[in-house]
């Protein structure tokens, strides 16, 4: 088979990674790809924004099958452009991709299907949220920017002063563009957060093994939101209680709901839950693998992982099977100093060989923000590198990751020292 995957992050080269060890491949491209994904298939300059110039070049190349990664191309209707010319593509539709689009959809389907999620309202104007605010009190509260925003539009405000300000970024300043034109001000809920990640053909579910992100750059869940500083598979919070509570009530009333409405979605269904005292609340629903998760979650998979997507992409999963290793693995972000503000890049980095020969084959460096110059892997991103380890033993999955990102080094290199520290208590 001829697979394309769109996109050139962390999430990519962890797809290309498990993708290239299956049997039933026989060409791997990637567009755009990053330096580390080029050692494992032909990347092609091709952004993923060019959906059809993209489908132009799939049709020439007779691709199999297309895996598209990132959430923008895929709200934008890559899917269903690739769908109209003939051409096989994971993914969903526009439709289905408002789910992460668009907060404000996702939050008013998952009321209008009985799905539990935080109270929450709803603006178009800055003046009426910012009353709004003026009226909650000094108390926590949950400040959503409407659409994509690179995993850092949303704000956890600890009090009103906190909310405003997030608020003024979004509607005011517009720090993520359109994305501001709305917002969601919801209830601030505790507990512990877990994503739960489903491959779907629209009918049947494939429910992935959980996993736990760090979205915070600072240890201790400190400072503010990033697209990811490191997570860990599973998450022992998630018990098999709370996976059928998830399937009942959050899973199963999304796929009817969708079935209803002739949504046609084939893809991923990422659900972020807040867990607390054996219930559990949709914090976010997102329509693609989630990075950096997907980089603890995948090497774990014993599967061939593309006739899972392939069937799934095609509309039927009803003979797949996924088997799953007994080992936990844990993804360490190493990032460019800055990030999640502004940051230099094009520093060489150095060490990424040495730290994949630890642990006898249980490490793996995903590559995030690389390229190449003059041969040499240079910064390129806000999200470097995931290093990834994994072992029986959480702990010593822990310490294998920590021993591989000390072999990495970059000028300004930073991760946090604390990833899985809330199933290591």
């Amino acid at each position: 088979m001829r697979v394309l995957i769109v996109g050139g992050g962390g999430r990519e080269h962890a797809l290309a990674w498990k993708l290239s060890q299956s049997p039933l491949l026989s060409k791997l491209y990637c567009a755009p790809g990053n330096a580390g994904i080029a050692g494992l298939s032909e990347c092609v300059q091709i952004s993923p924004d060019e959906s059809d110039r993209l489908a132009k070049w799939a049709l020439e190349k007779k691709i199999d099958l297309t895996v598209v990664g990132p959430e923008a191309p895929l709200a934008s209707g890559l899917a269903d452009r690739f769908r109209s010319l003939g051409l096989t593509v994971f993914g969903p539709g526009r439709d289905g991709a408002r789910l992460e689009g668009s907060k404000v959809w996702a939050k008013e389907k998952m009321r209008q299907y009985g799905i539990p999620t935080a109270s929450f309202a709803v603006f178009s104007s800055y003046r009426d949220a910012h009353d709004y605010l003026e009226n909650y009190g000094d108390r926590p509260v949950v400040v959503k920017a409407d659409g994509l925003a690179a995993g850092k539009g949303v704000t956890v405000a600890a009090g009103r002063a906190e909310a405003v300000e997030a608020l003024r970024l979004i509607m005011e300043e517009r720090r993520f563009g359109d994305s501001g034109e709305q917002v969601v001000i919801e209830e601030c809920l505790e507990g512990e957060e877990v994503s739960v990640l489903a491959i779907t053909d629209g009918k049947k579910l494939l429910v992935m093994p959980s996993a736990q992100d760090h979205k915070a750059v600072g240890e201790g869940d400190s400072g503010p939101n990033t697209g990811g500083m490191g997570a860990y598979s599973p998450a022992p919070i998630f018990t098999t209680l709370l996976a059928e509570q998830t399937d009942r009530e959050v899973f199963q009333p999304l796929l009817e709901g969708f079935a209803r409405e002739g949504i046609d979605f084939r893809g991923i269904i990422y659900a972020g839950l807040m867990v607390r005292e054996g219930n559990l609340s949709v914090l976010e629903f997102n329509v693609r693998f989630g990075d950096p998760e997907v980089q603890a979650i995948i090497p774990r998979l014993e599967s061939d992982l593309l006739p899972l997507l392939l069937q799934a992409a095609e509309g039927d999963l009803s003979k797949a099977e996924a088997r799953w290793k007994e080992e936990a693995a844990v993804c360490v972000v190493i990032a460019s100093g800055g990030y999640p503000g502004s940051y230099r890049t094009g520093f060489p980095i150095e060490g990424i060989e040495e730290a994949e020969a630890l642990g006898g084959g249980n490490v793996a460096v995903f590559h995030a923000g690389t390229a190449l110059d003059n041969g040499s892997v240079v910064t390129a991103g806000g999200r470097v590198l995931g290093v990834t380890a994994w072992d029986m033993d959480l702990k010593k999955a822990v310490e294998l990751a920590y021993r591989a990102v000390e072999r990495i080094s970059f000028e300004n290199a930073y991760s946090r020292r604390d990833i899985a520290y809330r199933a290591l208590k």
